[in-house]
């Protein structure tokens, strides 16, 4: 039995399978709880939070009807519907590691795999209201984001030593605080200090981010390799590590690390979208459009569900098949992207999308060799309409007018997008510095991928090499992950230098680098191969 101060406690309960909920229903009434409320749906479950303050709140992960436990949580959390004083409970019968990952990422109060004994349930529900009711005070304070006075409370807590059955807890929270309110030196040894009594894993992740704060790189990366060695550890390190690279401007490590972690759980769609941002800053179309396809599989019924991750699944799949030369899966990509398209107006039929989709219509065209559809389409926007709604859909306008030739327009309206993020000064830096490139190298180069591969051969075929390392040179810089251009400016360079002579060492090292990590069929490895030799033989390379 429960103690009696918790009897009046108001408790929901969330569960789609009738006999599970009447069980648990049971269940708590059996140990003393008498305020007991039940939703078999997620949609329930979000109009009873909406009306209701509930001090606990005990939720299936699997919610079959609607929403997930998984997007029901994020979303209470999100809605602010859940206070930190009521206490949440994932239950589930499953306990893969996908699903494990998933529930540390939302952080609940706790987690029941079933089956689980009516004893269990009571000392897990009793120990959880008892941390709920005396750290109340601290939780209200975070709840509304003053965080100085919870830091206070929590300080004047530990001072008095009255409940050192919460210390860690107590600890914990401070050093979250701290982290919260900029204080990183501070953290930084308070953590250390904290680790001296006990090697709490919060504590190590806790001074990681202090020393990444402080740009103290290399301890954190040296602790950072630790973690990544140990199962628990490792989808926090991945995270850490990225934001490590990020801010020393490794961007393809930064990707390598974050690949990783949505992997590991690739539920969490903020994750999803850093990568996306990554991934176009690094010209890797094919994992822009895996995560994109990521956003739209797992966001379905969240509150991340809106007509701008169908486009962006449709955007990524036009940039990825404009830079690919395997003619199936340009047909592949085409097809999945207008698929994708068709999908939005049937879930949004009365969005406002009708220029977006347009416009990449007006790009499906262009990749099809379509071009006076694609121009019919693309002549009847207002190009020079100056309110940045969306940097998305300003960047595929952009985008659409340079692939058409409106290499004017073009750079006029990226202007704009980089000036709305000056103005706005955007938090995710990796988004401005791709905003940036694509300006950069729009103005810089003015065909596209597919014309300046062809326009390259064309020149190569013709033995003039010098234009043909020129335009090559550009196809790879817009596709460095291409290793069939890879292939030619390699082979290029070595046909213009045939004594040696002026060759480009670094362009080569980054050729072979991106030749040898693609999958070659035959002929390009045999003609890899056989510029190898020549790279080893003649040029000492």
């Amino acid at each position: 039995m429960i103690q009696r101060k918790f009897n009046k406690t108001k408790v929901l309960i969330i569960d789609d399978q009738p006999l599970a909920q009447s069980y648990m229903k049971q269940s708590l009434e059996s140990i003393g709880f008498r305020d007991l409320i039940c939703a078999e749906r997620a949609q329930t479950a979000l109009r009873l939070c909406q009306n209701n303050k509930f001090d606990l709140i005990l939720c299936s992960f699997n919610l079959g009807k609607d929403k997930d436990g998984y997007h029901l949580y994020e979303e209470l959390k999100n809605k602010k519907l859940v206070k930190r004083t009521t206490g949440f409970i994932f239950i589930s019968a499953e306990t893969s590691s996908a699903l494990v990952h998933s529930v540390i990422e939302l952080q609940p109060d706790d987690f029941l795999a079933k089956p689980f004994s009516q004893k269990e349930l009571s000392i897990r529900i009793e120990k959880l209201l008892n941390r709920k009711t005396t750290l109340a005070q601290i939780y209200d304070f975070i709840d509304v984001e003053n965080y100085s006075k919870a830091l206070k409370t929590i300080q004047a807590k530990l001072a008095a030593a009255k409940i050192s059955h919460y210390t860690p807890i107590l600890l914990r929270l401070k050093g979250e605080l701290l982290l919260k309110l900029s204080r990183f030196a501070e953290a930084k040894e308070f953590f250390k200090s904290v680790l001296n009594i006990q090697k709490f894993t919060w504590a190590k992740i806790g001074l990681v981010e202090s020393l990444i704060a402080n740009s103290e790189f290399k301890l954190a990366h040296s602790l950072l390799g630790s973690m990544l060695e140990r199962a628990e550890t490792r989808l926090v390190a991945y995270d850490l590590l990225s934001k490590l690279e990020l801010q020393l401007k490794n961007y393809d490590n930064a990707q390598d690390y974050l690949v990783g972690a949505t992997q590991m759980a690739p539920r969490n769609i903020n994750r999803q979208h850093s990568l996306v941002n990554i991934a176009r800053l690094n010209h890797d179309y094919e994992h822009n459009y895996a995560a994109n396809r990521n956003i739209l599989k797992f966001a379905k019924n969240s509150i991340h569900d809106n007509p701008n991750i169908y486009l962006n699944v449709a955007r990524a799949g036009v940039d990825y098949a404009l830079t690919t030369d395997h003619a199936e899966l340009v047909t592949r990509l085409t097809r999945q992207s207008s698929e994708c398209l068709n999908e939005l107006k049937m879930q949004f039929p009365d969005a406002d999308t009708q220029e977006q989709l347009d416009i990449l219509h007006a790009r499906i065209h262009y990749l099809k060799d379509e071009r006076e559809k694609a121009l019919a389409l693309i002549s009847q926007l207002d190009s020079f309409d100056d309110q940045i709604r969306s940097i998305d859909d300003a960047l595929d306008k952009a985008k659409a007018l340079h692939e058409l030739g409106f290499h004017y327009k073009a750079s006029i309206l990226f202007e704009k997008i980089n000036a709305h993020c000056l103005k706005y000064k955007l938090d995710d830096s990796t988004l401005i510095a791709y905003v940036s490139q694509e300006r950069q190298e729009r103005d810089e180069i003015k065909h596209g991928p597919r014309e300046l591969n062809n326009n390259a051969v064309e020149q190569y075929q013709k033995g003039q090499f010098p234009k043909a390392i020129e335009t090559f040179s550009q196809a790879f810089r817009v596709m460095p992950k291409n290793a069939s251009i890879a292939l030619n400016l390699l082979q290029s360079m070595i046909n213009a230098a045939p004594g040696g002579e002026s060759l480009n060492s670094a362009l080569i090292e980054k050729c072979k680098k991106a030749i040898e990590a693609e999958k070659l069929d035959t002929e390009q490895q045999q003609r890899f191969d056989k510029l190898k030799e020549q790279l080893s033989s003649t040029y000492k390379l």
